[in-house]
């Protein structure tokens, strides 16, 4: 049975929790068996956790989940809560006096909404981890993407509503493409299809959304630093190594600069991981580009499911207002 999100990938479950009142929450990509983890790190503000850890020349072959979390840099405390719970499993590296988990993670700014004084910690974490799962789940307004926001470059008083979205591809040959994303970006996202733009900067005058590409040719402002950025995970059942994973990762990030207007900036902390569950090859190229389809896919449905939260407009309630 397909769910249409990165549970149809064999030995991916995903569980998500978040906190109404504060706007914030955390996601987790588990991979009990373990899998083979690449990363590429595109925006110039990240919070990241265990990166280095996922180059090629380093030692550690598999990672057991990937933790995305609100709450900026003190956000990356999820992890830990990730990691008790997996050692609580028997998961983890193998090391003779204990299982240690390998859970690298990523961070996306939502303390400008609802409690910046609460944020995921290592309770949080260990919860998404507990009910991380197969099947269903929802978009929106749900973990990781609890308190993200998107179309910034004019302050964040113009901005609309991101959230969380995910989506999967099967091929012919059993090979399974999904993606996990946390649309929190500076600028605009749009249609990969038709441009069209789907939620960004609002004029309080005209309460018209503005393209955030010809604002800022206007008025050439400096936005602020480390307050965006979009964080997700690409999953396969198809056979990568190290070096492979990382090159999906890189190729993945196509899709956040044919949905995100402008995307990799410096105020961005965007960072994709990619993870190989499986044991069968296949082409480099082609996986890569499913990986760039699930992504663009996830990345509108964030949208299209996130809900007015704290006073901030979202995609679907603002255009049927402004039709």
């Amino acid at each position: 049975m397909a769910y249409g999100n990165i549970t149809d990938v064999p030995g991916i479950k995903v569980g998500n929790v978040e906190n109404m009142e504060a706007i914030t929450g955390c996601s987790v990509v588990v991979a009990e068996n373990g899998a083979v983890c690449g990363v590429d790190v595109r925006g110039s503000a990240p919070g990241t956790r265990e990166t280095a850890l996922l180059d090629p020349v380093n030692t550690v072959n598999q990672v057991h989940a990937i933790t995305l979390s609100g709450g900026s840099a003190f956000g990356l405390a999820a992890a830990d809560g990730v990691m008790h719970y997996l050692e609580e499993q028997g998961i983890g590296l193998d090391v003779r006096v204990a299982r240690v988990p390998i859970v690298p993670a990523a961070i996306l700014f939502d303390l400008a909404i609802g409690d910046s004084k609460v944020r995921p910690d290592k309770e949080m974490g260990y919860q998404a981890a507990k009910q991380a799962k197969k099947g269903f789940f929802s978009f929106g307004n749900v973990g990781a993407g609890c308190g993200a926001t998107v179309g910034k470059v004019a302050g964040f008083k113009h901005c609309m509503k991101g959230g969380l979205g995910s989506a999967s591809v099967e091929l012919d040959n059993g090979i399974v493409v999904g993606a996990l994303v946390a649309v929190n970006a500076v600028g605009d996202i749009r249609h990969p299809d038709t441009g069209e733009i789907l939620a960004g900067p609002i004029d309080l005058d005209t309460r018209e959304m503005m393209d955030s590409i010809t604002y800022m040719q206007k008025h050439q402002s400096q936005m602020s630093a480390g307050m965006n950025t979009t964080i997700g995970v690409i999953a396969t059942n198809a056979s990568l190594t190290k070096a492979e994973a990382t090159k999906i990762s890189q190729i993945a990030h196509n899709a956040l600069a044919k949905t995100i207007y402008p995307a990799h900036t410096l105020m961005d902390g965007d960072t994709i991981f990619a993870l190989s569950t499986g044991k069968r090859k296949q082409s480099i190229d082609l996986i890569g580009t499913m990986a760039v389809e699930t992504l663009e896919q996830s990345i509108v449905q964030a949208i299209l499911a996130a809900e007015s939260v704290g006073g901030i407009p979202a995609s679907q309630t603002y255009k049927l207002k402004n039709r």
